[in-house]
């Protein structure tokens, strides 16, 4: 892989605009593109991460451990799966698995904390695009609480 398409991957994905052009550049040179069959895990629930993956293409389902029958399904390319664990090494709450062949860019967590720590602005930006992304969380779950609350018996 070039790391010129390594860099436009990061560009696409969304959570890397918290990043300036050089840190891509950088964060693509210790960036591994990796590819997935259909069917395989491509990370479980209760893992401990070690980075994130870009959806580079393909599609991915994600579910709760044990609960396949109602997955999140993502195909959007750019799309960051796990953009916490380049931050936090706890485990993973969701499984993800290829539907189809699919290939992704992984970022390692110590690559982004190595930057982040050299540049104080990356970090609080990402700091804030986290929080950002946890209350955006937090609010879609309060609109469905009352129909999941009423679903129950």
């Amino acid at each position: 892989m070039q790391l010129d398409d390594a860099t436009t991957i990061l560009g696409r994905a969304d959570f890397f605009t918290v990043c300036d052009a050089e840190q891509r550049r950088l964060l693509a040179f210790a960036s591994e593109r990796k590819k997935w069959r259909a069917n395989s895990v491509i990370y479980q629930a209760g893992d401990t991460p070690e980075g994130a993956h870009v959806l580079v293409s393909g599609t991915v389902a994600t579910y709760q451990e044990g609960d396949e029958s109602n997955p999140y399904v993502i195909s959007s390319q750019g799309a960051v799966l796990g953009a916490m664990s380049l931050v936090v090494s706890k485990p993973r709450p969701v499984t993800v698995k290829a539907i189809d062949n699919v290939e992704t860019l992984f970022v390692p967590r110590s690559a982004f904390l190595k930057l982040a720590n050299q540049a104080p602005d990356l970090a609080r930006r990402a700091a804030d695009r986290i929080r950002s992304d946890l209350v955006g969380y937090l609010g879609a779950i309060e609109q469905v609480r009352p129909k999941i609350g009423s679903s129950k018996s």
